[in-house]
């Protein structure tokens, strides 16, 4: 399987000779006070990006870092994973359409939730499967949705629970990904694709 770091070196090198490609906003329309924020990592963001962005009643999913202790990390000491930031997507919500609890079900379907500091070929502390809740009610139904889950795996579930911290939001190729490269980016068409083909999602 392709490695998203080899595909990211690919793109840095396709950035520095034809400039940073143009990305559709996510987080630019006015979000209602009623809506609710919740941020999760699952291994690539743009893998997360691609499946929430897509759920009726999200109203943004932006890829980004959280938990390390590097002010303003940059996607290069990310990728070395000592800053202790895990990429993340910070999903904007209304809780009246779709429930946490059932965007804690879109996670554990969406990434594999057992392996330690990894997703596929992509490894290192950063692609940890995370959950960091925004509210004390996002905590409790997290904590019940693990032990819920926890009957589809066989090993156990290692997602880290912790407070939202400070969101960084990632560069701005980052964003939208998917959709602005699944032609270009072979990661895309063999990790992406097939991931959203098995959730019956747009392609």
């Amino acid at each position: 399987m392709i490695s998203r770091i080899a595909c990211a070196i690919t793109l840095l090198l396709s950035l520095a000779a034809c400039g940073e490609p143009s990305a559709m906003k996510t987080d630019v329309k006015e979000i209602p006070k009623t809506h609710e924020t919740l941020t999760l990592g699952g291994g690539c963001f743009w893998c997360v990006e691609a499946v929430f962005q897509q759920l009726p009643g999200v109203s943004s999913a932006i890829s980004g870092y959280m938990g390390g202790h590097v002010k303003n990390p940059t996607y290069e000491q990310i990728s070395g994973g000592k800053t202790g930031h895990i990429e993340v997507v910070k999903i904007t919500f209304d809780p009246e359409v779709i429930s946490a609890e059932k965007l804690f079900g879109w996670f554990w379907n969406a990434h594999d939730p057992t392996t330690l500091n990894r997703q596929g070929n992509d490894a290192g502390p950063q692609y940890a499967s995370a959950i960091f809740h925004h509210t004390d009610a996002q905590k409790t139904a997290a904590k019940a949705s693990i032990q819920s889950f926890q009957k589809e795996f066989k090993d156990p579930i290692v997602t880290v629970l912790r407070p939202a911290e400070t969101f960084y939001p990632a560069e701005e190729y980052h964003q939208d990904y998917y959709r602005l490269n699944k032609s270009k980016n072979p990661y895309c068409r063999v990790v992406i694709t097939p991931k959203l083909k098995k959730l019956k999602l747009n392609e």
